[in-house]
Order: C-alpha cells, then sequence, then structure tokens
C-alpha cells in the first residue's frame, strides 16, 4: 500500500526506532543529564540557602520532603502514562492520537491536580504530626506548605508536558526547560529567603514562593513548545468518550506508576519519622544526605527518562530485538555508575557534611548515609530502569509489585530492625540492602520473566542494527 505524505512526515518523527543503539541512548541522554542536574541543584540550592537560616528551618524543610515526593510522584506517574501512550503513538505513525492524547493528559493533570491540593491544603496539621515534627518546627513548616501547595498545579503540568516531548525523542528541549526554573531559582532564593533589595525578608516562605514561580515559568515554556514547535496540542473540542479513553489509557499505566511513586514518599515519610525519634537535628542531616544523593542519582534519572520513549517508540515499531538491547546496555551502566558514585562519596563525605552545617549531629548523620547507602546504587538504577521498562510495555502491576518489594517488605521492616540493633547507622544500612535485594529481583524478573517473552521478529534490519 503506497505511503501517503502524512504517514511520511508522521515516520520521521519516530526517531528511536533507527541508528546505532549506543550512541542514540547517549545522545538522548546527556541533554537530559544537564536538565536532571539542573532539577537536582534546585533543590539542593534550596537547602543551601534555607540551612543559613538554622537548623529548625532546615529541619522544616526535611519534614516536607516526603510529602513533596508524593506530589511529584503523582505528577510523575501521569507524565509517565503520557509518554508511554504518546511514544508509542509516534511509533505507529498515528499524529492525530499523538495530539489528542496529549492535549487530555494535560487535562487530566490539572483535574487531578485540583483535587490533590484541596485534600493536601486540609490535612497539612495532621500529616506533619504523624511524620513526627516537633511543635517548634510545625508552623515553619505550615508556612512553607501552604504556599507549596497553592502553587502545585505549576508542579505537575509541567511534568506532562516535558514527558510528552521527551517522547518524540527530544531531550533537549526539556533540559532547557529545566535549566530555565533553575536560573529562575537561583536568582530568586536569596532575594527572597534574606530579602536583597527592596524585597522583604521573608525567610522559608520565601523559598516556596521563589520555587512556585520558577516551577511556572516551565509551565508556559513547556505549552508553548507543544502548541506552536511540537503541534503536539489541539484546541478541537473532542466528543467525551474520546477524551475517556485517552484518560483510560494515560491512566491504565499512570495510576499504577503514580502508585508506586507515591508507596515511595510514604515510606521515606515512615524512615523520616523514625529518624526523628533521633532529634531535628538528625532528620536535617537526612534531609542535606537525600539531596546529594540526589546528585549521585541524576545519571540514572536523566537514563531512565530516556529508556521509556526508547522502549515505547521501538514497541510501537515493533522493533523488539532493538528494544531488549538498549535495556540492556542501560542496566550495564547503571551498575558502573553506581560503582563509581560509591567511591565518591565515601571519600568526600565529611567535607560535604560541613559545606551544609556545621551541627555535629547533622554532621555524622550525613556522613554515616553517603558512607552506607551507596554501595547500593548499582543496583537501584537497575531497578529504576527495570520499573521504567516495565510500565511502557504495559506491565504496570508488576512495576507496582517491584515497588511494594523493595519499600514495604523490605525497606521499612528492615529499618525498624537496623533502628534496634545499630541506630541511625543501622536504618541507612536497611536502605543498601533493601536496594539490593530489590535491584536483583528487578533485573531477573524483568530479564526472565518479561523480555524472553517478547516475540521475536525476523527482521534483517533488527538483526543488524548496529550496537
Amino acid at each position: 500500500m503506497p505511503t501517503t505524505n502524512t504517514q511520511a512526515k508522521n515516520a520521521k518523527r519516530a526517531l528511536l526506532v533507527q541508528g546505532p543503539i549506543r550512541k542514540t541512548l547517549v545522545k538522548l541522554t546527556v541533554p537530559m543529564l544537564f536538565g536532571i542536574f539542573g532539577m537536582v541543584a534546585f533543590n539542593l540550592i534550596d537547602t543551601f540557602f534555607v540551612g543559613r537560616l538554622g537548623t529548625n528551618e532546615l529541619a522544616a524543610m526535611s519534614f516536607t520532603f516526603p510529602v513533596v515526593l508524593v506530589v511529584n510522584g503523582f505528577a510523575l506517574g501521569l507524565g509517565v502514562g503520557t509518554s508511554a501512550v504518546v511514544s508509542r503513538a509516534i511509533g505507529e505513525g498515528n499524529r492525530t492520537r499523538v495530539q489528542r492524547l496529549t492535549t487530555d493528559g494535560l487535562a487530566l493533570a490539572v483535574l487531578l491536580v485540583t483535587l490533590f491540593v484541596t485534600v493536601g491544603l486540609l490535612t497539612i496539621n495532621p500529616i506533619f504530626r504523624l511524620l513526627g515534627a516537633p511543635p517548634e518546627v510545625m508552623p515553619l513548616i505550615r508556612q512553607y506548605m501552604t504556599i507549596w501547595y497553592l502553587g502545585a498545579g505549576f508542579v505537575v503540568a509541567p511534568m506532562v508536558g516535558n514527558n510528552a516531548i521527551r517522547a518524540t525523542g527530544d531531550t533537549v528541549t526539556p533540559s532547557a526547560i529545566m535549566m530555565v526554573a533553575v536560573a529562575v531559582n537561583v536568582i530568586l532564593d536569596p532575594i527572597l529567603i534574606f530579602g536583597l533589595g527592596p524585597f522583604p525578608r521573608m525567610e522559608l516562605a520565601g523559598a516556596a514562593i521563589a520555587t512556585v514561580i520558577a516551577r511556572a515559568v516551565t509551565l508556559l515554556v513547556a505549552l508553548f513548545i507543544l502548541y506552536y514547535r511540537e503541534k503536539m496540542i489541539t484546541l478541537v473540542v473532542p466528543p467525551v468518550k474520546s477524551v475517556w479513553d485517552s484518560w483510560k489509557a494515560i491512566l491504565y499505566i499512570g495510576l499504577p506508576t503514580a502508585g508506586t511513586n507515591i508507596i515511595v514518599p510514604i515510606s521515606v515519610g515512615i524512615i523520616t519519622s523514625l529518624v526523628a525519634t533521633y532529634g531535628s537535628e538528625a532528620v536535617a542531616g537526612l534531609g542535606v544526605a537525600t539531596r546529594v544523593e540526589s546528585f549521585a542519582l541524576m545519571m540514572f534519572m536523566a537514563l531512565n527518562s530516556v529508556i521509556g520513549p526508547f522502549v515505547g517508540q521501538n514497541l510501537g515499531a515493533n522493533q523488539l530485538e532493538r528494544l531488549k538491547l538498549g535495556v540492556k546496555y542501560s542496566q550495564q551502566f547503571a551498575m558502573a555508575w553506581g560503582a563509581l558514585m560509591f567511591v565518591l562519596l565515601w571519600v568526600a563525605a565529611e567535607p560535604i557534611a560541613l559545606l551544609f552545617n556545621d551541627d555535629p549531629v547533622v554532621v555524622s548523620t550525613v556522613i554515616s548515609y553517603l558512607r552506607l547507602v551507596p554501595v547500593s546504587y548499582g543496583l537501584l538504577g537497575v531497578f529504576m530502569l527495570s520499573s521504567t521498562t516495565l510500565n511502557v510495555l504495559n506491565k504496570p502491576m508488576q512495576a507496582v509489585a517491584l515497588t511494594i518489594l523493595r519499600t514495604i517488605i523490605l525497606y521499612v521492616p528492615l529499618a525498624y530492625l537496623g533502628a534496634a540493633l545499630f541506630g541511625v547507622g543501622g536504618i541507612f544500612g536497611a536502605t543498601a540492602l533493601a536496594n539490593v535485594i530489590a535491584g536483583g529481583g528487578a533485573y531477573l524478573w524483568l530479564a526472565r520473566g518479561v523480555l524472553e517473552k517478547l516475540s521475536r521478529p525476523f527482521s534483517s534490519r533488527a538483526a543488524a542494527e548496529p550496537a
């Protein structure tokens, strides 16, 4: 059957189904790495400036981390769901469906975040008391989270938009959008926190306002790119059934993914409350360590953002052998990067801790974390890549099961056992052990339980594709 001009134009958008696999993954991951670096720096900059206000302020921000992760996890779930279905539609060459899915995904994000924020504002006090926040820190938490919740829509919608852009195989633009957010935050943080120039000193509230403004800028830029350049947003009012079909396709992957992403911060919240029994200083140290950890894991985050579109487009185009090789190479790299980060953080743990705070408990907590947990980073990377691959392969419940294994079955019970036997260091040792067991299990599950069962197309092109 002859190929129409429209089909040819659409086919060209499936950028990830041809070319050397390693080179393609590197080409996509490098620009994404800069974007992830920017977002990690975004959080670390907040932590750095807030740490200058005092230990209570630093502890308050650390207590907010699990709740912020819940919202981010929810947003990421919708983003992954949107990216998965959009990337498959691109691989199939269905341009109209790409527009419909992207537009409906953004609309769904706006609807759900409105409900989420309403609940969040009404539950600030009980949630953070449950996390173990002491009375002297609660006013600071309320101050920060009230502003943060009101701007949560600017967190969720850009994640969905950026994931839609990445589904096309473009990682440069989402990275540039992230870097814009970082630049805005770097400028506004010191101005609003400390009251520079004509601005009043707002302290922790200033950090929250800077975050909201920076995220709002990313939303505007992402929408501009999606509508004007990529033509992935349509203003055509669709039948209700069409929107509902889009939402079902997105939520089939997005809800389990959001669930897995929410399970993680819930477990982090439990661990935070456990660490809180050792004092606010220990919680502050945990907050610093986890933000530093984000730097070590940013390579995994970047590669994880790439492997989803890569798997989705190749699945849509029926390039199954190429898909499997891409996953294999990504996992091999994750192990090598994890080993490198373990060595670097072991050596640099103490100077890193002293950079943020000089309280002895804060410093010792940071050192303990950065010398125990990184031993598991390689297999944690394998776990992350495996979960994303399962989601895009339309097996989200298997990804949920892996996350439950890592967090609920392993992480939380082992942390309580470790705390009883070895104190705070035992909690961090439990983190490493849970990562190792879950990462190994995820590798075996994906390799033998899923990838081997994919039918192998007799394609000379796939067989001859350079690595």
